[in-house]
């Protein structure tokens, strides 16, 4: 083949090697081209060429483990610069030392593995060490600190668990002693409310709020909080619901600390007619769900000493064994429609929230015809908390959930939601929450393995008015990223998890939102020794 370029570079002929007269124009632009500017471009090519060949030449020369000179550039550029790939500089062994498995029982009562980098470095520099032996005894080291860290994520794990489900003395002392003060004081034993009040219960021009507790004291500071902050106290009505060993407690606390104008209604559950006529299906299902757990779970020795299964896995199942999750306080908002028939709309609290702004624009917020406004837990700045979807409650990998359900559809938040029950009724929530709940109970807790949310989560689903999170701060009692400024600016904030305020392991720096509601110069405080650290 010959090439042929005119002398006015505006056509190139290639001619084929066999004589054949067939050749290809290529039209250069109607630019002129200047020979200068050809000898440039050539110059330019023709030390691009002796660059590339210098480079790789010096590579060569360095070898693999030195690099020292420019030709190491195209290592620290990335390993496929120039049509060249590097092979990695740690021996193949150590790989292979690595990758094998070590048994369990293998480093029990061993006193030659180090116990720390110092003493592994130490022990490397002593002798001479090839590499295998390095990968051996830095497999033993590592193998062994995970093993020590296990079992402490283990150990903490149980001795949270143990100090979220048991009742602190102080707390004890102080239902012990309202009790008391119940039998012994007449002005401890009020109505609540007063009977010229009575009416406000079922008018819908005022602010119903309820609160499903057995914690006086808890209770205590979610009314206080509410109270304090709203602009028109007098518009509000607290319907307090809870147990009957709670109720004397409860009653003499709210007799003897009024919070006027503010109405405070104190109910036990046997007190509500619809709750004593027949079966009630939230009572069933705790009592079968009781019966599952205990037969399933095995209690927490035998969670803790399984050990094949991650500390987070065993955290989960420690955290199912509360007896919060079997409590009828966290299920009884699935029947706030027969509780209160009369009402049209409500805003439910949890006993583990602080308010800290009036709550009243909530009235103002457009349901559009849905039932539960509540906070979405899938997007936020705080992406530990805030990053619920539905797979991280409910189990994807039975074919009763996975069918009916997106895995990353967004998750809500319980604590603070507002019900609109006449919506509500004309629904099947209630009894889509109970078919879930048995479904669960018969699948041996496999549809999920704790609390109220996973199957409020199904029985709400499509039916939830997603309200800004300003409305609800959620976390602060498991973790505390939170800055004490951003959870003072937040409207309604949620210690969801085991560290709860009233307890010692609550987190030091947030126990003052909450404390800060507490008279802790009361006698009854003071009596059982309520401190506010």
């Amino acid at each position: 083949m010959q090439l042929y370029i005119s002398p006015s570079l505006r056509h190139i002929t290639v001619f084929p090697a066999k004589g054949f007269k067939e050749f290809m124009k290529v039209k250069v632009g109607s630019r002129r081209v200047s020979y200068r500017m050809l000898f440039y471009s050539l110059l330019f090519f023709t030390f691009l060429l002796r660059f590339v060949f210098v480079l790789t030449t010096v590579d060569t020369i360095d070898g693999e483990t030195k690099c020292s000179t420019i030709g190491c550039l195209g290592k620290r550029l990335g390993p496929g610069i120039l049509g060249r790939r590097f092979e990695s500089n740690v021996p193949e062994v150590i790989y292979q030392v690595l990758e094998e498995p070590i048994g369990k029982d293998e480093l029990k009562g061993r006193s030659d593995v180090p116990q720390s980098l110092e003493d592994f470095m130490a022990e490397i520099r002593k002798g001479k060490t090839d590499a295998k032996t390095f990968a051996f005894k830095l497999r033993e080291m590592v193998t062994l600190l995970e093993q020590r860290t296990r079992t402490a994520k283990i150990q903490e794990y149980l001795y949270r668990h143990v100090a979220s489900s048991s009742i602190p003395k102080q707390l004890h002392c102080l239902a012990l002693k309202l009790a008391n003060e119940h039998s012994t004081n007449a002005a401890a034993r009020l109505q609540l409310p007063s009977a010229e009040l009575v009416p406000a219960l079922v008018d819908n021009s005022y602010f119903h709020f309820v609160l499903a507790s057995d914690n006086v004291l808890a209770a205590a500071v979610v009314a206080k909080s509410l109270v304090r902050n709203s602009l028109r106290p007098q518009k509000v009505v607290l319907h307090i619901i809870t147990d009957r060993k709670t109720y004397y407690p409860m009653q003499a606390w709210f007799s003897l600390h009024p919070l006027s104008p503010a109405i405070i209604e104190v109910k036990a559950l046997h007190h509500f007619d619809w709750f004593t006529k027949g079966k009630v299906p939230v009572l069933e299902a705790m009592e079968k769900d009781q019966r599952v757990r205990s037969q399933f779970r095995g209690g927490s020795s035998a969670i803790v000493a399984n050990n094949t299964e991650k500390p987070v896995v065993i955290a989960a199942k420690l955290q199912a064994l509360s007896p919060k999750y079997n409590s009828v306080m966290n299920h009884i908002r699935i029947h706030l429609p027969e509780l209160f028939p009369s009402l049209n709309k409500v805003v439910f609290l949890d006993d583990d929230i602080v308010i800290q702004t009036d709550l009243s624009p909530l009235w103002d917020i457009d349901m559009n015809g849905k039932v539960n406004g509540a906070v979405e837990t899938c997007t936020g700045e705080d992406k530990f908390v805030m990053s619920k979807r539905l797979k991280s409650y409910l189990n994807f990998s039975h074919p009763l959930i996975s069918k009916n359900f997106n895995p990353n559809e967004c998750a809500w938040a319980y604590g603070m939601n507002i019900f609109d029950l006449e919506a509500w009724r004309k629904t099947n929530i209630s009894q889509t929450y109970h078919y879930w709940v048995e479904q669960n109970l018969k699948s041996d807790l496999s549809l999920w393995q704790l609390g109220t949310l996973p199957p409020g989560l199904i029985a709400f689903h499509g039916h939830v008015q997603v309200i800004d999170p300003f409305w609800h701060m959620l976390g602060l009692g498991y973790q505390d990223n939170t800055s004490f400024s951003d959870a003072e600016s937040a409207g309604v904030i949620h210690f969801n998890g085991r560290a709860k305020p009233w307890l010692e392991i609550a987190f030091p720096t947030l126990r003052p939102l909450w404390a800060k509601y507490i008279n802790f110069s009361d006698k009854f405080i003071k009596s059982c020794h309520i401190r506010a650290s």
